[in-house]
């Protein structure tokens, strides 16, 4: 029976085991087992060594003086945003009791110190004795009126490297840029460890390096700033709602690594109020000229308000628009300095390539188009040019006369969609290649539509142009609303954009003393989106606008449409300054992914009213309102039902 027993316990034991290892394999790490480290090596006595898959080295500090007057928010700035840093403040209020005996003490030693002074004729020092002993008295009677109050604060910060070599920088940097305000950090020696288990959000202060504080002066270490967006020049674009200070808008500031800007909300949000308010007081203010691709036809009475021009482009006007028009243009010699001119045939020959490929596609984006399409098209678009005459001398584009020594220009007429038809006619004719015919043939039937003499449904865009942008006109706009919305429109709105990139932007000089602010909208942008070809286009624009001073400023409804489309992301990352106004809850996870707003910012764009968004220029963003004004109002309304309501009064 004994032995029996034995093996029973042996069994009980060896089950208990197994469970052990059972329970060990099948534990589930919890968040704060997956993000603990590895280890933390604190064998130096001036840092530690945090081993994890990538080791990192960390060294923290304690603030050892002060200055004797500071300002908000600048206090502890560069403690709070220097690079890998955390920081940590404790903060205890102290005893009216014991703040009214320490200051008695401090009152009577100073003037014990101040007679002495006096008796030694130390005039310069009884005078400092005097004034910090009557300062002293002023603070002891504000915490007995009950006017003020004092506390005791320790402030211990951690900076983090990958190797000592940067911490011994960083740290170097991080002393200097602190002594400028004339506040004394040193490293907690001996005490690392101390300090690191200070600075762990676990309410533990393990270092006793004290400083007192009044109500006035505790108040200048906080870190909660509300962010002022704007410039010291530009219009008034509307108020910061937290602070109800005026925003002040310079599209063309030197501070802005670009001058593009994209505008995104949902239908009735603002954004075409939005955008007038900015051209008319931009225009009136700072005499920018701005160019706008009207997609629903709301700019006109922007034109007629600000004395611009307005031009429509449909199936039954007689305004012809020339994709094939190429301008001179000209660049800044980077050695000299100079300014010469160019005209840069093969830019062109590309541009029009890709229109002219997107109208093969078609509507329905057919895949018959391919490599060898292309190379069918800009074939006989280089042709074009060239038979003409037309090269990369700036001179080729006019035709030369000597009369009796006078030479004279005239511009030469542009190639036309009509004429490079007719030469894939020829070039048609006279194929040999199979590889090439069902290519040609392909060209042949699609683009028939858009030629004048078949009477293309869609030939408003054969011929020579009839229409010349003005230099100095406030605000053009280039309205496409009648066109067919599903293909037409996006087509137009490629070709005008490069149609505008020759006669607009070009035009504007790279020196920018002498360039005009210009800028060009792209309102609806998100029918450009299925057209890869004209992606490319208004990328390419986006990247080359600042050379030539010039913004452009894109404006959709979905953003959406922009995150699941790559190429176009170009566009957002060229732009500095971005508006969101009130989102669709649909949409607003993908904003917040990509420009990384908070809980906070993203509840507000779901839930705010018309004019209401967020700014935000470079690093900096605020929670704007833009209300225009009542003279304003009367052409920047967009909402059918108040005009009608406003016309019948």
């Amino acid at each position: 029976m004994k032995k029996k027993k034995i093996k029973q316990e042996e069994v009980d034991q060896e089950e208990i085991k197994n469970e052990e290892l059972r329970n060990k394999i099948l534990h589930k790490k919890t968040i704060k087992e997956l993000i603990a480290p590895s280890g933390i090596d604190a064998s130096d006595i001036d840092c530690l060594k945090i081993i994890s898959s990538l080791s990192k080295y960390a060294r923290s500090f304690y603030i050892s003086s002060l200055p004797r007057s500071c300002t908000f928010p600048y206090l502890f700035r560069d403690l709070y945003m220097f690079g890998d840093i955390n920081t940590s403040i404790y903060i205890n209020p102290i005893p009216e009791s014991r703040s009214q005996n320490e200051l008695n003490r401090v009152i009577t030693e100073l003037e014990t110190e101040r007679l002495v002074a006096l008796d030694r004729g130390k005039i310069n020092r009884e005078s400092i004795l005097s004034q910090k002993r009557y300062e002293t008295e002023q603070l002891r009677d504000q915490i007995a009126a009950g006017f003020n109050k004092l506390y005791e604060a320790s402030i211990v910060a951690t900076l983090f490297a990958y190797n000592l070599e940067d911490l011994d920088r960083l740290t170097k940097v991080l002393v200097n840029e602190m002594s400028k305000g004339l506040i004394g950090i040193k490293s907690a020696w001996a005490l690392q460890e101390e300090a690191f288990k200070s600075n762990l959000p676990l309410m533990n202060n393990k270092i006793d390096k004290v400083h007192t504080f009044d109500r006035l002066s505790m108040g200048t270490i906080f870190p909660f700033l509300t962010s002022e967006v704007g410039h010291p020049t530009g219009v008034p674009l509307g108020f910061n709602k937290q602070t109800g200070v005026p925003i002040l808008f310079d599209n063309f500031h030197s501070s802005l690594t670009n001058y593009n800007m994209v505008i995104f909300a949902k239908s009735g949000a603002g954004k075409s109020v939005t955008m007038k308010t900015l051209i008319s007081r931009s225009s009136v203010l700072m005499g920018i000229e701005s160019l706008a691709l009207d997609a629903e036809g709301e700019y006109y009475v922007v034109a007629e308000a600000l004395g611009g021009i307005n031009v429509v482009i449909s199936p039954t006007s007689q305004t012809i628009i020339n994709l094939f028009d190429i301008e001179v243009e000209k660049v800044k010699d980077e050695i000299t300095g100079r300014e010469r001119e160019i005209l840069s045939i093969e830019n062109k020959v590309e541009d029009v390539t890709q229109a002219l490929i997107t109208m093969a596609k078609g509507s329905t984006r057919s895949e018959e188009v391919n490599e060898l399409t292309k190379q069918i098209i800009a074939e006989a678009v280089a042709e074009e040019y060239a038979s003409l005459g037309i090269n990369s001398n700036p001179q080729s584009l006019y035709e030369a006369s000597d009369n009796s020594s006078i030479i004279s220009k005239k511009r030469k007429e542009m190639p036309t969609i009509g004429s490079w038809y007719k030469r894939i006619e020829r070039k048609a004719a006279q194929n040999e290649n199979k590889d090439y015919q069902f290519h040609y043939s392909y060209l042949l039937k699609v683009m028939k539509q858009y030629i004048r003499e078949y009477d293309g449904q869609m030939a408003y865009f054969d011929g020579q142009s009839t229409f010349e942008l003005l230099e100095g006109a406030p605000f053009i706009n280039l309205d496409i609303s009648q066109l067919e919305e599903r293909f037409a429109r996006p087509l137009a709105q490629q070709i005008l954009l490069s149609w505008i990139w020759e006669k607009f932007v070009k035009k504007n000089s790279e020196d920018r003393k002498k360039a005009t602010q210009k800028r060009v909208i792209v309102d609806e942008a998100w029918m450009l989106l299925p057209y890869p070809e004209a992606v490319d286009f208004l990328n390419k624009m986006a990247r080359r606008a600042r050379k030539r001073n010039v913004s452009l400023a894109i404006i959709s409804q979905r953003f959406q449409d922009f995150y699941e489309k790559p190429e176009a992301q170009a566009v957002l990352t060229s732009s500095d300054t971005k508006l969101f106004l009130a989102q669709d809850k649909s949409e607003i996870e993908y904003l917040k992914e990509v420009f990384k707003l908070s809980e906070g910012e993203a509840n507000f764009l779901v839930t705010c009213t018309k004019g209401e968004g967020l700014l935000k220029v470079g690093s900096d963003t605020a929670i704007l309102q833009i209300t225009p004004t009542k003279k304003e109002f009367e052409f920047v309304e967009t909402n059918l039902n108040k005009i009608a309501e406003k016309n019948r009064g």
